[in-house]
């Protein structure tokens, strides 16, 4: 890189944004501030780790405690739940990690662009709910949308130098989660400890269900179609068991190109910070010889829909992809505070995306928050 980059971390106490730091302290870049919900201890940490001047704490008890802690700090702090949204919009940063899990991110992401900065973006929820609003947002402000997922930022890596009427599809792999080869019946049973325990990844609770469900692959469906203007019918879908292909570009001329690398986080969280460059980092290289075998099969939609109801979300347009994410948001709440079965999630999903298959209406983000808020509350009525 010509010059350092400053960054901005928001959902900073997180699994993506611990690993942020991490990197970008291998990388000596400037953290110009944080943001966390309510994981004070380890935002103090953070804040005299990284040297970081602001931060933002979404739970205002949270950031009164946080005050008293750090007391001997010169440090900001901005609190409520505007908070991270306010710092997007105003700190000096060159680039915002967008680290925030669920809807909550697309505000701040939204105030980024407007003030521009480039984004790198591991919040998908953003771009499944609001892409048609973001994307060209960050277009007319000339800012850069990068992927910090591992299947976008690897079709990023393997279109550079593409033009888009190279290409014949895009391939998203995923590993099949824990529960491949289950049964609907088998699946009747998983408990939350169950679901919790990915195969190959390390990551968050929330993010960890969604990949079980397969759910996860349906939010990147959808966010790669935003991301790189590509139709629903020109994107697949599979399973690579292994996680070491995180995904493929097929073009016109029947190549295709795959992305291969250790299922490492920080190399995604890498190639978005210093982007165009390649350096040294912190991932493990690939032993080939190693993993020896790669396997690949297709989703079985009859035991996990998953996918084919994000296509019938895309499909019917408008605000459904949003319903889609919010109701998945909820149902993975209740289903890790034991008030639904693994089951429910799918036939609560399906339920919220037919209440609300209205497309064709012109996208506003007030709309979309209307319209997230509404999935949320129709989802916990039906569970009583």
């Amino acid at each position: 890189m010509s010059e350092k980059k400053s960054i901005t971390v928001l959902g900073s106490t997180g699994s993506i944004g611990t690993q942020t730091i991490q990197t970008a302290r291998h990388l000596g870049l400037k953290i110009d501030a944080l943001s966390a919900n309510s994981n004070i201890s380890l935002l103090e940490e953070q804040l005299r780790l990284s040297g970081a001047k602001t931060c933002a704490v979404a739970d205002e008890k949270a950031a009164l405690d946080l005050k008293t802690r750090i007391s001997d700090l010169d440090v900001k702090i901005l609190a409520g739940k505007d908070a991270a949204s306010e710092l997007a919009a105003f700190c000096p940063s060159d680039t915002l990690v967008n680290a925030i899990i669920g809807f909550s991110g697309l505000v701040p992401t939204i105030k980024a662009i407007e003030s521009g900065k480039n984004i790198a973006i591991a919040n998908k929820e953003t771009l499944v709910a609001a892409g048609e609003i973001v994307m060209p947002l960050a277009r007319e402000k000339n800012v850069s949308v990068l992927p910090i997922d591992s299947e976008h930022c690897a079709i990023h890596e393997c279109l550079r130098g593409a033009e888009k009427r190279e290409i014949r599809k895009l391939i998203i792999t995923g590993s099949g989660g824990p529960f491949f080869g289950y049964t609907r019946e088998q699946l009747q049973d998983v408990t939350p400890e169950m679901a919790l325990k990915h195969p190959n990844w390390s990551m968050g609770k929330g993010i960890t269900v969604y990949s079980s469900t397969l759910v996860n692959k349906g939010l990147e469906l959808i966010e790669a179609m935003r991301l790189f203007d590509v139709p629903e019918d020109k994107i697949d879908v599979i399973i690579n068991r292994q996680s070491i292909i995180h995904s493929l570009v097929e073009f016109v001329d029947g190549s295709v190109l795959a992305q291969l690398a250790t299922p490492d986080m920080r190399l995604c969280i890498q190639y978005a910070l210093t982007y165009p460059a390649r350096l040294e980092g912190l991932t493990k290289p690939l032993d080939l010889a190693s993993v020896g075998t790669l396997n690949f099969y297709n989703i079985d939609n009859e035991v996990f829909p998953s996918v084919n109801m994000a296509r019938r979300a895309v499909r019917t347009g408008g605000i459904n992809p949003c319903v889609y994410n919010a109701s998945n948001e909820t149902c993975v709440d209740m289903f890790l505070q034991r008030k639904i079965k693994y089951t429910d999630i799918f036939t609560l999903i399906d339920s919220a995306c037919v209440k609300f298959g209205k497309g064709g209406n012109e996208l506003t983000l007030d709309g979309i928050i209307e319209a997230d808020k509404n999935a949320r509350e129709y989802v916990k009525e039906l569970v009583g």
